[in-house]
């Protein structure tokens, strides 16, 4: 079944690279005062290209697993919705310049790969299991995202 490779991947690629392209590494960004145990910008590329291969191949798992079509159009929609969250967050923080409201979008990205390891979990344990690193890099990542808040408010005004 290439199916659900091929949306799968088509998934993981579409979000990241328009993630990539609506993030902007530059005097801004830099000039950010961010706390000393943030990793260093090279990693978040590799780490991000882990966590969207382990969520596609879930989707992988999830999708052969799935009983009929009605679980199958949910999981393309749990997905879609996890992706469109996962995008939302580098305008808000990169192209808008407003990490704080970039913070605010963190919980509803967070609920929707809990909600994604709701989903799957009955379907394939397996398949949860791969989306606990992503769980835990949005965590940090949340964590990174108050730090930055804190050091650098107030955002919007011109700096």
């Amino acid at each position: 079944m290439i199916l659900p490779i091929a949306l799968a991947a088509g998934w993981a690629l579409l979000v990241a690279v328009i993630g990539a392209r609506l993030t902007d590494i530059g005097p801004w960004y830099h000039g950010l005062r961010k706390p000393a145990w943030q990793p260093p910008n090279w990693l978040f590329g590799p780490a991000w290209t882990v966590i969207f291969a382990l969520a596609a191949t879930a989707f992988v798992l999830a999708w052969r697993a799935a009983p009929g079509g009605g679980a199958r159009g949910a999981l393309i929609a749990v997905y879609l919705a996890n992706g469109a969250l996962n995008i939302l967050w580098n305008p808000l923080f990169f192209t808008l310049r407003r990490p704080d409201w970039a913070l605010f979008e963190v919980p509803l990205l967070w609920l929707s790969i809990a909600a994604a390891i709701v989903f799957v979990a009955p379907l394939s344990p397996a398949a949860a299991w791969l989306l606990l690193p992503y769980l835990v890099w949005v965590s940090f990542a949340s964590v990174l995202n108050l730090a930055i808040v804190r050091r650098n408010r107030p955002f919007g005004a011109a700096r």
